[in-house]
C-alpha cells in the first residue's frame, strides 16, 4: 500500500557517511555475557569474532526477520526483467540456505515489491563500482530512499535490499555491498543502520545474498583482498564458509559463526581446558537436530570444539561432511581453524589450518585447492603450528559422527 506522504528522510541522508564493509565501530554490548572460558571477548574490531556479548546494533537471527526488496530502475534503460524474476533469483534459495545453516532456528522472510521504482538520474551518473566514491554513493542512497519511501513502510522490516536493474549501463555487478552508516537513517520512525545494495547480473552469483546478509548479522569478510586485486582472494578459508566465498564447495557457516549467531546451544560446544588427552565425538556440522523418535546423537550432539590459545585467539575444530549447505564438498573430515577476535573484517579473523599442506584437491572446482583437503581424515593426526595442540581423528561412529582426540601439552602458547 502506498504511504500518504514522503517521510523526512532526505535530511538524515545528507548527513550520512556511508562506510562500506569496514565502517561501523562496535556498538553497545548485549545485556548478558555467555559462552564460558572459550568464548572470546568481542573487541572494537569491525565485525569482531568475539562472541561473549552480542552487538545490539545488529539484528540477531534467532527469530523470523523480515526483509524488503526494493527494485530500482533508471531513466537511461528500460528493464529487461521483472521484479518477480529478480526476486526469484534470490528467494527462496537464500531463505533455504539460512534455514539449513540455523537448523531451522531462523527464517529470513522476503517481501519483494512488485514494481520498478525509477531513480531520478541515469545509472551512469552514480559511478557505481566496487570501490565507490563516497559522494556518488551517498547520492545514490539519497535518491533510492527518496523514491522508495512513498511505497515502503521501513518500520516493518529488519533487512533492506536495494536491487538495481542489472541491465542498466551504469550498473557494475562487482559493486554489491552492505553499506553501513555512522549515523542511522530515520524512516517511518525506525532506524536504518545499513542497506544491502544489490547490483548483481541476472542470474546472480551463487549464494551472493547469503554472504551479504551475513554482514547484516555482524559476520566479517573472511577473504583476503590482494593489494593489487590480482592475487588469490581465498587463501584464508578457501571453500569452507560463505563469508569467505559464495562460490565455495562447502559454504556453510563455520561452527564458530553458528555459535555466535545463537544457532548452537552451549551444550553443543566443547571447551577443552585441561592438559592431556580429551576424547570427543563431533557430529557433522550440517546435521540437523534429530526428529521425534530418532535415536540419540543424530543432530543434537557436540558440533564444535574449542581450545583457548590466547587472550584473543582460539583453535576451533568441527566435522564437515557432504550434507546440507555442504552437499557439494569434495572432502570430508575434521576441519581445524584459528579464530582471532581482534582482527577486523577482511584482515584474517579466521584462518583454516591445512592438515595436508603439501597437497591440493578438487582442482577446477574448489575456489582454493590448497585448502580443499585441509580437514583431518580418519586415522590421521595434525599438530597445530605454534601451539602445543594435536588433533587425531580416530574413528567414525555408526551414525557418521567423528571420534576425535584433542591433546594439549604444557602451557598453551598463542599461535
Amino acid at each position: 500500500m502506498d504511504k500518504p506522504r514522503l517521510r523526512a528522510t532526505a535530511a538524515a541522508l545528507t548527513a550520512l557517511t556511508a562506510l562500506v564493509a569496514t565502517g561501523l565501530v562496535a556498538g553497545p554490548a548485549g545485556a548478558s555475557r555467555y559462552g564460558g572460558p572459550c568464548a572470546l571477548e568481542r573487541t572494537a574490531a569491525h565485525h569482531s569474532e568475539g562472541l561473549d556479548t552480542w552487538n545490539e546494533a545488529y539484528p540477531r537471527p534467532r527469530r523470523n526477520l523480515n526483509a524488503v526488496m526494493v527494485f530500482l530502475s533508471f531513466p537511461d534503460s528500460a528493464p529487461l526483467t521483472t521484479p518477480a524474476e529478480l526476486a526469484a533469483d534470490y528467494f527462496p534459495a537464500t531463505s533455504r540456505f539460512f534455514d539449513r545453516a540455523s537448523y531451522g532456528r531462523f527464517t529470513l522472510v522476503p517481501h519483494p515489491q512488485r514494481a520498478w521504482l525509477k531513480m531520478p538520474r541515469d545509472s551512469a551518473s552514480y559511478g557505481i563500482r566496487r570501490d565507490w566514491d563516497a559522494g556518488r554513493r551517498g547520492a545514490y542512497l539519497r535518491d533510492a530512499l527518496a523514491v522508495a519511501d512513498p511505497h515502503t513502510d521501513f518500520s516493518k522490516y529488519d533487512v533492506v535490499y536495494f536491487v538495481a536493474d542489472p541491465d542498466a549501463p551504469g550498473v557494475d555487478s562487482d559493486a554489491t555491498k552492505v553499506v553501513n552508516f555512522d549515523r542511522p537513517m530515520r524512516a517511518d520512525g525506525a532506524d536504518i543502520r545499513r542497506v544491502v545494495t544489490v547490483f548483481e547480473q541476472h542470474p546472480p552469483d551463487r549464494n551472493v545474498l547469503a554472504h551479504e546478509t551475513g554482514h547484516v548479522f555482524d559476520l566479517p569478510d573472511l577473504y583476503h583482498r590482494p593489494s593489487d586485486n590480482k592475487g588469490d582472494w581465498d587463501t584464508y578459508v578457501g571453500d569452507w564458509d560463505v563469508m569467505g566465498s559464495q562460490f565455495g564447495l562447502a559454504p556453510d557457516f563455520f561452527g564458530w559463526h553458528k555459535w555466535k549467531l545463537g544457532w548452537l546451544d552451549p551444550r553443543q560446544v566443547a571447551c577443552v581446558t585441561r592438559t592431556g588427552a580429551t576424547r570427543l565425538t563431533l557430529e557433522p556440522l550440517s546435521t540437523a537436530p534429530r526428529a521425534a523418535g530418532a535415536p540419540f546423537g543424530t543432530g543434537d550432539g557436540t558440533k564444535l570444539a574449542v581450545v583457548r590459545t590466547g587472550p584473543s585467539s582460539v583453535i576451533a575444530l568441527e566435522a564437515r561432511g557432504a550434507g546440507g549447505n555442504d552437499s557439494g564438498t569434495c572432502t570430508q573430515g575434521v576441519l581445524v581453524y584459528r579464530v582471532r577476535s581482534d582482527s577486523s573484517s577482511g584482515g584474517g579473523p579466521v584462518q583454516v589450518l591445512d592438515a595436508h599442506p603439501d597437497t591440493e584437491a578438487c582442482y577446477g572446482d574448489s575456489v582454493y585447492p590448497a585448502l580443499a583437503d585441509a580437514p583431518v581424515g580418519v586415522g590421521e593426526s595434525f599438530t597445530v603450528p605454534g601451539a602445543a595442540l594435536r588433533i587425531e581423528a580416530t574413528d567414525r561412529t555408526a551414525s557418521g559422527a567423528w571420534t576425535v582426540t584433542v591433546t594439549t601439552g604444557g602451557a598453551l602458547s598463542s599461535p
